[in-house]
């Protein structure tokens, strides 16, 4: 039997860990924007870096499968700046 609030529980503390690593992403972009650090640059080297420890955390096969989520994501336009939600 699944104890529903503990369940509740950890989904409350994985969104807010994934709020504080947003934070932390958010703060190390602006500090390497202020060191004159193309965006373009910084993009590349934080998805080169996560899937890097991806792969090493649960492999290739699982990576290419998360990467075509992804690309699906993007292709519906979810990453878009001006999307709205509906």
């Amino acid at each position: 039997m699944i104890d529903l609030h503990s369940a509740e529980l950890e989904e409350m503390i994985q969104a807010e860990k994934k709020q504080v690593a947003l934070e932390y992403h958010n703060e190390a972009w602006a500090d390497g924007m202020s060191d004159g650090i193309e965006t373009e640059i910084l993009a590349e080297t934080a998805i080169t870096t996560a899937l890097t420890e991806l792969v090493r955390l649960h492999g290739e096969d699982d990576v290419l499968s998360l990467m075509e989520t992804l690309r699906q994501r993007l292709e519906y336009g979810e990453f878009r700046p001006d999307r709205t939600i509906q």
